[in-house]
């Protein structure tokens, strides 16, 4: 299980990414147009400059639903290896069995 404070951390950066998505895609609009003057390309960069780090999507890192694990993550399940092979072993995917030969 996941430090409950990076799971938070995790959910905290999901609202400021939602947040700020609209804002930011203004945004990066401006700056790569190039039909613009270069000084109002430079202000929207300083504008982009301005919001929070956490804003951007880029700093998202997938975790899984069950554990909050963020590492071996399957993003089409959405959980980790561990939680899938528990889900497994007790049953609860279907169509999922244990593997023995």
């Amino acid at each position: 299980m996941a430090k409950k404070s990076m799971i938070a951390r995790e959910v905290k950066r999901e609202k400021l990414v939602a947040k700020y998505a609209e804002k930011r895609a203004a945004l990066k609009a401006i700056i790569n147009d190039k039909e613009k003057p270069v000084e109002e390309r430079f202000k929207a960069t300083l504008e982009l400059a301005k919001l929070p780090r956490n804003s951007a999507p880029t700093r998202l890192h997938n975790r899984c639903q069950l554990t909050g694990r963020p590492h071996a993550y399957y993003r089409k399940l959405k959980i980790s290896r561990i939680a899938l092979r528990d889900l497994g072993s007790n049953g609860e995917i279907p169509g999922m069995v244990k593997s023995s030969w």
